[in-house]
C-alpha cells in the first residue's frame, strides 16, 4: 500500500481553506517543511499539482527531492505543456538524481492551453495525444536511437540520457471512455475520485476488461484513489467539525479552490452527481462539499476517527486500491494527525 499526501504548490495563499495565509506559504523553506514532516511522520510522498498560474510543478519536486532523503513526489504533468522527448530527458535526470524517487501524473484535462500555446482542447484527439505521449516517453525511457512518427509526436534517432534503470511510474486519471482506454492500455496506475464503494468496483472491473480487450502490453494496471480524509478525536467530533465548514463554505466564509472547469470533465461531474444520492454515501462519504466549492479531487471527504476512516480504506483497498493520495486542511497539522492516528491503522 502506497500512501501519499497533498502539497498545495499555490501561489495564493489559503488553499482549500488552509490556515497559512502568510507571504511565505509557497516558499522553499515553507513547503520544504510540508516534505520533511510528511518523511517524518510514516508518509511515503505527496502529489504536486499542476496548472497555468501556479509554480511550474517539475521546479518544485525537484527542489523539494534535493532538500529530503526519502519523499517521493508525484508530479503532474500536462502533454502540450511538455513535448515528449523533454519531458523523458528531466524526467530521467530527476529520477537519477534522486536514487529512483520520482512518480509521475499524466494530467489531460483542460488548462488555459492558449496561455502556453497549445491549441488541443478537443476531448478525442487530447486523449490520443495523451497516449502517444505515453507511449513516447516510455521508449525513451527503455530504449536507445528511437525513431518515432505519430499523429502528434516524433522523434528521430533519439536517446535520453542518463539512462536509468527503473523508469518513473505513471499515474493517469480521468472517467471518460476516451480516458478510460488510455488507463487501460499506457498507464501504470489509474487514479480514481472519492467515488461511493459501487462506482469505484464498476471502473475497476470495467478497467480490467479493457486491458484484456486491448491486448494491454504492460505490467498489469493498478488502481489509487485521490480524497479529502477529515479525521477528528472521535465521530461526532468530525462531523459536528465537518458539517461547520460546509456551512462556511455556503455562506462564502471559506476560500475554497474553485475549479474554472467545474462540472465539464466527465470525472467532475460524476462526483457533483453524487449529491443527487444523498449527503452521506457508504458509512461516511461525505457529498454535501460539492455544492459550494472544494472542487475536482477534493469534492468528496471520509468524515470521522481514524478507526472510521481507515475501515473505508480498507474497503476501497479490498476492491483492488493499492495507492492512496489523502489531504485535509490546515495541510501541516493534518500530515501531523493523520500520519500518526491514521497511517498505522493502514500500514
Amino acid at each position: 500500500m502506497e500512501l501519499l499526501w497533498y502539497i498545495p504548490n499555490q501561489v495564493r495563499a489559503g488553499h482549500r481553506g488552509d490556515d497559512d495565509t502568510s507571504p511565505g506559504h509557497n516558499s522553499l523553506d515553507a513547503l520544504t517543511e510540508h516534505a520533511r514532516l510528511l518523511e517524518d511522520h510514516g508518509w511515503d510522498g505527496a502529489l504536486l499539482g499542476t496548472g497555468w498560474g501556479r509554480p511550474d510543478t517539475f521546479t518544485v519536486a525537484t527542489a523539494l527531492a534535493a532538500r529530503t532523503s526519502t519523499f517521493r513526489p508525484l508530479v503532474a504533468i500536462r502533454p502540450g505543456y511538455w513535448r515528449p522527448a523533454h519531458f523523458a530527458s528531466s524526467a530521467a535526470t530527476l529520477q537519477h538524481l534522486t536514487g529512483g524517487r520520482l512518480l509521475v501524473n499524466i494530467v489531460s484535462g483542460k488548462d488555459d492551453l492558449a496561455a502556453y500555446g497549445d491549441a488541443e482542447g478537443d476531448q478525442t484527439h487530447r486523449y490520443a495525444r495523451t497516449r502517444e505521449f505515453m507511449q513516447l516517453v516510455r521508449r525513451l525511457w527503455t530504449e536507445e536511437d528511437v525513431t518515432y512518427a505519430g499523429e502528434h509526436f516524433s522523434v528521430t534517432g533519439s536517446t535520453v540520457l542518463p539512462r536509468i534503470d527503473t523508469p518513473p511510474r505513471l499515474y493517469f486519471g480521468g472517467a471518460s471512455a476516451a480516458a478510460e482506454r488510455v488507463a487501460a492500455a499506457e498507464a501504470d496506475v489509474q487514479l480514481f475520485w472519492g467515488e461511493p464503494l459501487d462506482g469505484v468496483a464498476e471502473r475497476i472491473a470495467r478497467l480490467r476488461s479493457l486491458t484484456e480487450e486491448l491486448g494491454r502490453e504492460h505490467a498489469p494496471l493498478e488502481f489509487g484513489l485521490r480524497i479529502t480524509t477529515f479525521v477528528r478525536d472521535t465521530t461526532e467530533q468530525a462531523w459536528a467539525d465537518a458539517e461547520a465548514k460546509v456551512a462556511e463554505m455556503a455562506a462564502g466564509r471559506a476560500d475554497f479552490f474553485a475549479d474554472r472547469h467545474r462540472g465539464t470533465a466527465v470525472g467532475q461531474q460524476r462526483l457533483l452527481d453524487l449529491a443527487a444520492r444523498g449527503d452521506v454515501l457508504d458509512d461516511n462519504l461525505y457529498t454535501a462539499p460539492g455544492r459550494y466549492g472544494g472542487g475536482g479531487a477534493g469534492t468528496t471527504w471520509l468524515v470521522g476517527s481514524a478507526q472510521d476512516v481507515a475501515k473505508s480504506l480498507r474497503r476501497y483497498a479490498d476492491l483492488g486500491i493499492t495507492h492512496f493520495v489523502l489531504s485535509d486542511t490546515p495541510y501541516l497539522r493534518e500530515i501531523e494527525r493523520q500520519g500518526r492516528e491514521l497511517l498505522p491503522l493502514l500500514r
